[in-house]
């Protein structure tokens, strides 16, 4: 049994959670999202809590068993935080002339090349900039928030020398040591 997908999830009130042929859907206050469960797990909504079981007569091997116990259990847990409290990342841009700024929706980077790079959100997740040095992703779904921070970051990771480019706040960026002369 996964040690993770023997923790029960305990909804809040705000939050509804509906399950039918093999699809869990939850409502909150920020949004709705739906996941679909392998056969081999058995959901079961009661009493404020989402419980998981292992199906022991799927035809499915023990080991893929365990591994989506687990993984089921993470992604609707993940679910019922995203529609109550909602998820974002922090990135900041470090360089000289380095800039993000949102016309509308849509993020616009400044970061070192000949043309500015434009990033339009999708639906369920947004952008703030405090400061022009800072970007804010927000929203109900994490694997879009991350996908989308993940993306930003790609436009110009952050280089070992300088240490310039864009980078979460949280990031460690290990630095090497430049050549040496003569």
């Amino acid at each position: 049994m996964s040690r993770i997908g023997k923790l029960p999830i305990s909804i809040p009130a705000s939050v509804t959670v509906t399950q039918a042929n093999n699809m869990v859907t939850v409502k909150g206050p920020k949004g709705e999202m739906s996941q679909h469960v392998d056969p081999s797990i058995k959901v079961n909504v009661a009493d404020g809590q989402i419980v998981f079981e292992v199906d022991e007569n799927s035809p499915v091997n023990i080991k893929q068993k365990q591994a989506f116990h687990g993984l089921y259990r993470s992604l609707i847990n993940n679910m019922v935080v995203g529609v109550t409290e909602g998820f974002q990342r922090e990135l900041e841009l470090i360089g000289v002339g380095y800039r993000a700024q949102l016309q509308g929706k849509n993020l616009v980077l400044n970061v070192g090349y000949s043309h500015p790079v434009e990033f339009t959100p999708e639906e369920g997740v947004e952008i703030e900039v405090p400061s022009n040095t800072k970007v804010i992703v927000k929203g109900y779904d994490k694997q879009k928030v991350g996908e989308l921070a993940a993306n930003i970051r790609g436009v110009r990771p952050p280089e070992p020398y300088k240490g310039k480019g864009i980078r979460y706040v949280d990031e460690f960026v290990r630095r090497k040591e430049g050549k040496t002369g003569k």
